[in-house]
């Protein structure tokens, strides 16, 4: 659970990532009247710090929040209903033992009702956070939750992981940021198919480390960020065909309650498994 105190520092920090967001928006439409190129790098800045959080801030009561980058969209729904079946909510009290082996070939296989997407994990480099979704797979902690983000603008990605479908879920325990000098993350860009984990980190005053639980993101297309966010697995040419299916289809408006800007396809993971080779 987040303490009050956690409540409004989160809330006060999102207030000023608005801020800063209003003004950006601003300087820019100033250029582009000027007939000036301008650079979005301070955009994206502002924007890599929210997205990614475990545990989204809640708004203040006003209809804008940070995930207002998503333009609302009515395309059809692309994907299958669920599957029937509850999602679990057990949790545990600290992250579980290393039982992995990092020498072997890790995959997930996440069967969504958008279809299959598999992911090649990276058991050497990111170790704990394999070892984390290896254990709760095996719990069957993922089957049925939804996949309850989707951005389009200015970073690309669908966020799943929370069995409770609000962006205020998790295990309980939280594990360590890894890989976060990986070779694939050239430019402060992580590219189309890789696949990191969601935290809490505030690259302002430079808290939040260690924070990952169970929500992860699925890049679609290549996405401008710091690295900031252990990456621990890459999708499947397959995988990404389903992951731009769901892109395509658009985004709502965000969620009044989480801020949420949840995809048009009803994106279900109705069983999520590991297997080693």
């Amino acid at each position: 659970m987040v303490s009050q105190e956690q409540r409004r520092r989160q809330l006060a920090r999102e207030k000023f990532l608005r801020q800063q967001q209003r003004r950006t928006d601003a300087r820019r439409k100033a250029r582009i009247r000027n007939s000036v190129i301008a650079s979005a790098l301070g955009v994206i800045v502002v924007l890599s710090v929210t997205v990614f959080l475990t545990k989204p801030f809640e708004d203040d009561g006003k209809t804008e929040n940070a995930n207002a980058d998503v333009t609302p969209s009515k395309a059809p729904d692309p994907c299958e209903k669920p599957a029937p079946g509850k999602v679990k909510s057990e949790t545990w009290k600290k992250e579980p033992a290393m039982t992995i082996d990092e020498s072997a070939k890790y995959t997930m296989k996440l069967d969504t009702t958008c279809g299959e997407i598999d992911v090649a994990l990276k058991a050497s480099a990111a170790p704990h956070t394999v070892n984390s979704f290896t254990f709760l797979l095996g719990k069957g902690y993922l089957d049925h939750s939804k996949c309850h983000r989707l951005t389009s603008q200015n970073i690309y990605v669908l966020q799943c992981g929370d069995p409770k479908g609000t962006g205020m879920g998790g295990p309980g325990y939280t594990i360590p940021d890894e890989n976060l000098k990986d070779k694939s993350l050239k430019g402060g860009v992580y590219p189309a198919g890789t696949v990191a984990m969601a935290n809490q980190y505030n690259a302002q005053t430079k808290q939040g480390r260690n924070s990952g639980g169970s929500q992860f993101f699925l890049v679609y297309q290549d996405s401008q960020l710091p690295p900031d966010y252990t990456p621990f697995g890459t999708v499947s040419e397959a995988g990404m065909k389903v992951l731009q299916k769901i892109a395509k289809a658009g985004a709502q408006a965000p969620d009044p309650q989480t801020g949420n800007t949840a995809p048009n396809a009803t994106v279900v993971i109705n069983k999520a498994t590991i297997t080693k080779s």
